[in-house]
């Protein structure tokens, strides 16, 4: 089985030289014994065909994620003693830069950092083969065989192509595809046109914030906003703009982008669909004096955007443009950073935490490290009423002693406005 990357995948494998590492941690209490990991890992591979999948070029360099059902092409797994809590977080940052080699080993493996009771556990993933809703999906797999060996977790029939992910009306319409394409050249034709240096920011470091919000604040944060009728995407969007604008003053752009999980408009795609292809909208703060103003203010944008965003003219007009595939590589990696980070919230994992045999502690926040240009992500999400944070950057592009004032300023932010008694009785009215 083989099928060609799409423009998404295609840029965000590169070359294959440098990692675009995608992890997601978890903490477990109780005994797991390494058998049964591998079992698991066996099934969850037998389910999701891709998983076993290699890169290969045909003879126009293009890329072709091809199976193998050699019994050894397996997904690997690493132990490493268990030092401390906060081990995990050491071992996620040199996945971070470890390199797949697609052409011997799957596009997933395991670092298992083993304890005698308590174990933490990072799998990891290139980005070109699945976002995070798919990853918490094999997650999610994995810890009910874990739990019990002969769970059927069914089989995924996987995407072969665009064909499979566009509804036939849409794809096959004349006029969509004739539009479609010819905005995919024109965006390929100025793409050529801009002039790139080929000089990168240099990165320097890679880090890596985490913080937790207890069960009683994330409640607090789920009813005000609520009550004051805005998302908690929108509210953290808008104290991680603030708080970009008061440390960096001048320095900031006023401008993150946000993923957008294109299983919420196109209901072809399912939660357990091995895929990596996101869209993607971007905001900024108006000029609105009042913290909940700008808020609301913020969320009618929100809604605007994501009324107007069509997957399906997105996905054929990228298509169209592969020509243009490293060109737009060199603008992110090699152009000016215009943007303070990119904001990615989850939401709840929905995920059991007690077992038979094991209980899972927690579901940390994933964490992400790519070659294309400005890395500063902040992801949070909230799994047993706790809403975590992972807030990853480069010092070539966002220094530590910002990063962690950055940092302080949401936690305060959110604690001012959150639970103050005004704003309480704003929400509440």
């Amino acid at each position: 089985m083989k099928r060609k990357l799409l423009f998404g995948e295609r840029m965000l494998y590169g070359d294959g030289k440098s990692p675009f590492n995608l992890i997601i941690p978890f903490k477990i209490r109780g005994e797991i014994k390494e058998s049964d990991l591998r079992h698991a890992l066996h099934k969850i591979q037998n389910k999701h065909p891709w998983l076993t999948a290699s890169i290969d070029f045909d003879e126009n360099k293009r890329p072709w994620f091809t199976t193998n059902l050699n019994e050894h092409f397996k997904i690997p797994i690493r132990i490493v003693e268990r030092l401390s809590d906060e081990h995990w977080e050491q071992e996620s940052t040199l996945e971070w830069k470890t390199v797949f080699d697609a052409k011997t080993a799957p596009l997933c493996r395991i670092t298992w950092i083993k304890g005698d009771d308590v174990s933490e556990i990072l799998m990891v993933y290139h980005h070109c083969l699945c976002d995070g809703t798919a990853t918490l999906s094999i997650l999610a797999e994995l810890l009910q065989l874990l739990d019990n060996p002969d769970a059927d977790v069914g089989t995924e029939i996987p995407i072969m192509g665009i064909k499979d992910v566009i509804p036939k009306k849409v794809l096959n319409n004349y006029r969509n595809r004739t539009k479609n394409v010819m905005v995919g050249k024109m965006a390929t034709l100025a793409l050529w046109l801009i002039p790139i240096k080929k000089v990168a920011i240099e990165r320097k470091k890679d880090f890596m914030l985490r913080w937790r919000f207890d069960q009683e604040f994330t409640q607090q944060i789920i009813q005000f906003c609520k009550a004051n009728q805005f998302t908690v995407n929108t509210l953290l969007s808008t104290t991680v703009l603030t708080a970009f604008k008061e440390i960096r003053k001048e320095k900031a752009f006023n401008k993150i982008s946000l993923p957008v999980d294109i299983r919420n408009l196109n209901p072809i795609i399912k939660k357990d669909h091995i895929f990596a292809f996101g869209l993607m909208i971007v905001l900024s703060l108006l000029p609105e004096k009042d913290f909940l103003k700008s808020v609301k203010a913020l969320q009618r944008n929100v809604n605007d955007k994501l009324a107007k965003l069509n997957p399906y003219s997105l996905m054929m007009m990228m298509e169209a443009c592969h020509p243009a595939l490293q060109k737009f590589t060199n603008l992110l990696k090699y152009g000016k950073s215009s943007n303070d980070c990119m904001f990615s919230n989850l939401g709840k994992i929905d995920i059991p935490y007690q077992y038979q045999n094991f209980e899972v502690e927690s579901i940390f926040s994933p964490s992400v490290m790519g070659p294309l240009g400005n890395t500063t992500t902040l992801l949070t999400s909230t799994y047993r009423n706790q809403m975590d944070f992972s807030f990853m950057a480069s010092e070539g592009y966002l220094s530590l002693v910002e990063a962690a004032a950055i940092k302080d300023k949401v936690i305060a932010i959110l604690k001012e406005h959150v639970k103050k008694p005004t704003a309480i009785l704003t929400a509440t009215a």
